[in-house]
C-alpha cells in the first residue's frame, strides 16, 4: 500500500488509482436539471454501473490498486465524531440553501447505520419527501416538495479526475467552474486533511482559491514539465497562480509549465478531451484543434514566472520540451472529418495510460483504437454505453495516486 502521492508522468506504470462507482445520484437526474448538473442525457445506472466495474477490472488485472472515494470519505468520517459534524455541517452550508432544514438533514443522517451509507446519501442528494420535520409549511415549501431536490445530487462524481490533481508529491484541490460540482472538492478536501493514507500531502492549490481549474486540464508530462489546459474549465489566472506556488515549492522539479488555449466549449471542455499522453513519444489528438491551439511556455527567471508565447508547431514545441528526437500525434478518428467529430464526442482522446504504451479506451471509438493498435500501443477496451452519457472518458474516471517514477 502506498502513502501520499507519486505522479510526475501520464504514462508511467500506475500503482495506485481513485474512482467513484456511479451510484443513486444519477437516478436524481431529470430532464429539466440536466443542463445545470452538466449532462446531455440521463445514463441507464445499472449497466453504468456494470461498466465501471469492467473498469476496474481491467486495472486490478493489470496490478493497479483502485480505491473508492467513497471508502476513503467513509474511514475519515469513522476517525471521530468531530470530524464527522464538522463535514456534515459544511456540506450542509455549502449545498442546502434554505437553513431551516439543516437540523432536519442532521437528524435524517444520524438515523442512517453507518458512515458510508451517510456519504453515499449526501453524494445522491436529499429529497424534501426524505426529510420529516414540523418546519412552517410555507407556498415555496408546498411547491418544492414534489418537484425539487432540497440537497442536490452530485451525479458528476464519477469523473474523478476534476476535483483535485496529481502533481510529484503534491495535490491541487480545485475550484471548479461551475457551482453544481464545487460540493465535489470537499471530499478530496477532507480526505487530504485527515485521511492516515494522505493527510500530509502539500497542496498547490485549495478550493478557496479565486480562479476556476480542473484536473481534467492537467497533464503531468515528466518530471520537469507539465501542460495546463486554458479552457471552458481553467482560466488563464488559475495556471499563473498555480505557476507561482509550483515554482516556490521547495520539493519541486518542474522547470516548465505549457498552457494550452484551447477553444472554450463543451465538446472540447477540458485538455484531456482533445489531447493525452498515450507512450514516451506519442499522442492522440483531435484533429480538429489543431488549427485552434495556442501554446505558452512558463519558467521561472529571476524570481519571476516569464510567459513566451510559443510559435511553432505542436509537434516540435513537445520535442522541445520532453527532449525528444521526434513526437508522433495520432489523430482521433483518423483522417475522417466525421470520425473525428464522433468520436472525440465519445472520447475517443481521452485515454488512461496504464503503462508507456498500454492504454485503456472506451471501445464504442473503433476507428480510432484500431489507429492506435496500428502505431504499436497496446489497447484494452471498456464497455461505455451509459458512461460515456456524461461526457468523459477512462482519464476523466480515474486520479491517479502513485505512479512508479
Amino acid at each position: 500500500m502506498n502513502h501520499g502521492i507519486n505522479v510526475y508522468s501520464e504514462i508511467k506504470p500506475l500503482k495506485t488509482v481513485l474512482v467513484h462507482r456511479p451510484g443513486n445520484e444519477l437516478l436524481n437526474l431529470t430532464p429539466d436539471t440536466l443542463e445545470e448538473l452538466l449532462f446531455d442525457d440521463i445514463p441507464f445506472l445499472k449497466i453504468a454501473q456494470q461498466e465501471h466495474d469492467a473498469f476496474v477490472k481491467i486495472m486490478q488485472d493489470n496490478g493497479v490498486e483502485v480505491v473508492y472515494l467513497e471508502d476513503l470519505m467513509s474511514e475519515v468520517l469513522d476517525i471521530d465524531d468531530e470530524i464527522r459534524s464538522e463535514f456534515i455541517n459544511q456540506f450542509l452550508l455549502e449545498g442546502c440553501a434554505d437553513r431551516r432544514y439543516h437540523n432536519a438533514i442532521k437528524k435524517y443522517l444520524n438515523e442512517l447505520k453507518d458512515n458510508k451509507e451517510v456519504v453515499l446519501k449526501l453524494m445522491e442528494g436529499i429529497k424534501y419527501s426524505d426529510i420529516k420535520t414540523d418546519i412552517a409549511v410555507s407556498l415555496a415549501d408546498m411547491t418544492n416538495a414534489n418537484n425539487n431536490m432540497l440537497l442536490p445530487p452530485l451525479p458528476n462524481l464519477y469523473f474523478t479526475r476534476d476535483p483535485m490533481a496529481s502533481i510529484g508529491k503534491a495535490v491541487t484541490i480545485n475550484r471548479m467552474r461551475f457551482e453544481t460540482r464545487r460540493r465535489e472538492t470537499i471530499f478530496t478536501d477532507y480526505i487530504f486533511r485527515y485521511h492516515p493514507r494522505f493527510g500530509n500531502v502539500r497542496r498547490l492549490y485549495d478550493r478557496t482559491d479565486p480562479y476556476s481549474i480542473e484536473g481534467g486540464d492537467i497533464l503531468n508530462l515528466n518530471e520537469e514539465t507539465i501542460a495546463i489546459g486554458i479552457s471552458q474549465r481553467t482560466e488563464a489566472n488559475a495556471i499563473e497562480f498555480l505557476s507561482k506556488h509550483i515554482f516556490r515549492n521547495p520539493e519541486n522539479k518542474i522547470r516548465t509549465i505549457l498552457a494550452f488555449s484551447i477553444p472554450k466549449n463543451r465538446s472540447f471542455m477540458h485538455l484531456d478531451t482533445v489531447f493525452t499522453q498515450i507512450d514516451y513519444d506519442k499522442f492522440t489528438v483531435h484533429p480538429g484543434i489543431m488549427n485552434d491551439i495556442t501554446v505558452y511556455k512558463l519558467t521561472k527567471c529571476d524570481g519571476k514566472i516569464c510567459i513566451e508565447k510559443q510559435e511553432d508547431s505542436l509537434e516540435n514545441i513537445l520535442k522541445d520540451a520532453l527532449k525528444l528526437d521526434e513526437v508522433t500525434l495520432i489523430r482521433c478518428g483518423g483522417n475522417d472529418f466525421i470520425s473525428a467529430q464522433r468520436e472525440q464526442w465519445n472520447d475517443g482522446s481521452n485515454t488512461l495510460c496504464l503503462a508507456p504504451g498500454v492504454i485503456l479506451v472506451y471501445e464504442r471509438n473503433e476507428i480510432t483504437n484500431r489507429l492506435l493498435e496500428s502505431y504499436g500501443i497496446k489497447v484494452l477496451r471498456m464497455p461505455s454505453s451509459e458512461l460515456s452519457r456524461g461526457r468523459g472518458g477512462p482519464r476523466c474516471m480515474s486520479m491517479p495516486l502513485w505512479r512508479e517514477d
